[in-house]
């Protein structure tokens, strides 16, 4: 595969007003994108955006050079990355541009892009792009300027296919929920979603200000949520990302329920009412409990490397239906094209509901192993992953874990971070021997 120059393992992203993000080159991005999109027939794309400040910026540079190919913007506004995917399709667009940075703090920012089937491009396409990127741009004839306008209802779109999803003989009239949108895309979403099915909604993380989101709140940072769930006596809690593709759950006694947890729990409900198709996707930062978890089941499980990406391609290979990050990347094929996270939540409340039992008992059908991952920053060109003190600090510890843990060391797809995962049995051995490496990556950087 030929090597990408802009785009990571999830779209373009970066630091605001640092290339590439920046307005000069989205204007081109749009352009780039927009002749790339137009040889295939495309006229028009949707443009959806989290909530921080830079996405009015961006979405006009896109804007602009979208325009100057020829091809007709339509905005969303604020809006989770699963709506666009979603309203792409539906739309019978060519393509969607999701503006965000997902769970990153806000001053960062990115662009994704979905092709007319609600999934990631394909690589050719975006290789296609990065080709473009390296012309000037020419600007089509002023007759053949492409248009821009809004899309007023693409929030009650969303919210009703949402509910669809929901098992139309189950209601959430018994339960209290507490809703944590992160400050993010999905605070005029969620709250109506789970509201409308007949839940009791506490929302929090609901006020966006452009600069607030993912700050102390949402799926990366739980502690508020599970202060309010114990407060008001919920029955659960479930915490988005900035974009809406994350979910972190929180069950009645305060505890966090992980993306691996609530595939588990997921998978379990579908076996129990005769519907799996197939068995799970997870990744190499994949608990080796949820493994566990599944084998007793008896429903088969493969790893994938980390990322939404990838967890998709296998499961398109092993024609699976779930997959799985630990972060709260959940993908339910059979209900989406990508990860949705008020998708997955709605699963799980389904088998709440339909199993009559506790978030907190679904949950322990799994034991989780001890996990710890440590991130370390590098910088330069040197590889830390092959520095002989680092391999010989991962070959002790393995040795230590035998066959009752494992140890992992990749590069972040979208920071310049190492990181640093060890998982076993004994919580103590875990953590110093994480640390222990890490200390040697550090050397070596």
């Amino acid at each position: 595969m030929s090597t990408r120059k802009y785009f990571g393992t999830d779209g373009v992203r970066g630091k605001v007003g640092q290339f590439p993000i920046t307005p000069d080159f989205m204007l081109k991005l749009g352009w780039a994108a927009g002749r790339v999109l137009a040889q295939q027939g495309t006229k028009q794309v949707i443009i959806g955006k989290d909530t921080r400040i830079s996405g009015y910026m961006l979405e006009s540079a896109l804007e602009a050079g979208l325009a100057a190919a020829g091809l007709k913007a339509i905005f969303t506004g604020p809006m989770p990355t699963p709506a666009v995917a979603y309203l792409t399709q539906t739309f019978r667009a060519e393509a969607g541009i999701v503006i965000s940075a997902s769970h990153n703090p806000y001053y960062d920012n990115g662009i994704k892009f979905f092709s007319s089937e609600g999934t990631k491009l394909p690589d050719s396409v975006e290789l296609a792009i990065e080709a473009e990127l390296e012309k000037d741009i020419e600007c089509v004839e002023s007759a053949l300027l492409g248009k821009a306008k809004r899309m007023v209802d693409a929030a009650g779109r969303y919210i009703e296919f949402c509910k669809s999803t929901f098992p139309n003989e189950l209601s959430l009239k018994d339960l209290k929920i507490v809703v944590d949108c992160a400050h993010g895309a999905t605070y005029h979403i969620a709250p109506s979603v789970f509201t409308e099915l007949g839940a009791e909604v506490i929302a929090i993380g609901c006020e966006p200000n452009g600069l607030n989101i993912n700050d102390e709140v949402g799926a990366t940072d739980v502690r508020a949520l599970q202060a309010r769930v114990l407060e008001e006596k919920a029955d659960l809690g479930l915490a988005f990302d900035g974009d809406g593709d994350r979910i972190i759950m929180v069950d009645e006694l305060g505890n966090k329920v992980d993306g691996d947890q609530i595939a588990y729990i997921i998978a379990r409900d579908a076996l129990r009412r005769g519907d799996l198709k197939g068995g799970v996707v997870g990744t190499l930062m994949t608990n080796l409990g949820m493994e566990n978890g599944l084998k007793q089941l008896g429903i088969p499980f493969v790893r994938s490397k980390v990322g939404d990406r990838y967890v998709m391609e296998q499961l398109l290979e092993n024609n699976w239906k779930i997959g799985a990050e630990n972060s709260g990347h959940v993908i339910l094929l059979d209900k989406v094209t990508t990860g949705d996270a008020i998708v997955a939540a709605l699963q799980v409340l389904a088998s709440v509901v339909g199993s009559k039992l506790s978030l907190n008992v679904l949950a322990s059908g799994m034991t989780l192993y001890p996990q710890v991952l440590v991130n370390v920053r590098f910088s330069g060109n040197a590889d830390p992953l092959q520095n002989p003190s680092v391999l010989e600090a991962v070959s002790s510890v393995e040795k230590q874990l035998g066959d009752k843990g494992r140890v992992l060391l990749r590069k972040s797809g979208t920071e310049p971070l190492i990181r640093v995962m060890v998982e076993g049995e004994d919580a103590q051995l875990v953590e110093s021997s994480a640390n222990a490496i890490a200390d040697k990556v550090k050397e070596s950087c």
